[in-house]
């Protein structure tokens, strides 16, 4: 297959990359240090990024940002950050991006555990992540020519443990190799319109 992965230098999508790109081809996609350059907030820098990569099979995404702060000092601007971002910038990778896929291909979106399980600061990244779990039931419903459309939702991974644990008191480290294995059960199986909880 190839594969359009949105994010390949971060953090997940690194490990996600290096994985398919052992029986795939991967193209990164990133604001820098990429294969073609792309902005998520910016949906015409969405649809130079398809126009520049033809015949694609899959699309996986494991970029998007979102404020974390007090929910008392978030302003509604702190708020647009993950819904321009994480939340729009992946919707309109499915909306722009249904229109260059191969027929029967599919789009792997990534939220997180805060979807469903947040912590203190997180109200902003919260409100994204669930926004999007009931995006990909919902779309599922309706995009055309065999396409399928799933998500992600990571738990605390192992490898930004350091980084967040004082943010997730007593949350277990989620290993990589089961992060992965999400993306890989999207991308290669047959599902559709769901998520994946890797939250342990």
């Amino acid at each position: 297959m190839k594969i359009l992965l949105v994010g390949g230098n971060g953090t997940i999508g690194k490990k996600v990359a290096a994985h398919l790109n052992e029986k795939h081809e991967v193209v990164i996609a990133g604001r820098k240090n990429a294969d073609v350059h792309v902005d998520i907030k910016n949906k015409e820098s969405i649809l130079r990024m398809f126009e520049q990569v033809p015949l694609i099979d899959a699309v996986v995404c494991t970029a998007g940002e979102a404020k974390w702060d007090n929910f008392n000092d978030l302003t509604e601007e702190d708020f647009y950050i993950g819904i321009r971002s994480k939340m729009m910038g992946q919707v309109n990778l499915v909306r722009i991006g249904k229109d260059f896929i191969n027929s029967g291909g599919s789009f792997t979106l990534t939220t997180g555990i805060l979807g469903e399980d947040p912590v203190a600061r997180t109200t902003s990244a919260a409100l994204v992540n669930g926004a999007l779990h009931s995006f990909v039931k919902a779309v599922s419903l309706e995009i055309d020519n065999d396409i399928r459309v799933n998500a992600v939702a990571p738990g605390l991974v192992e490898d930004a443990y350091e980084k967040y644990k004082n943010f997730f008191p007593g949350f277990n480290a989620v290993p990589m190799n089961k992060v992965i294995n999400g993306y890989v059960r999207s991308v290669e199986g047959r599902i559709h319109g769901q998520v994946i909880r890797v939250y342990e």
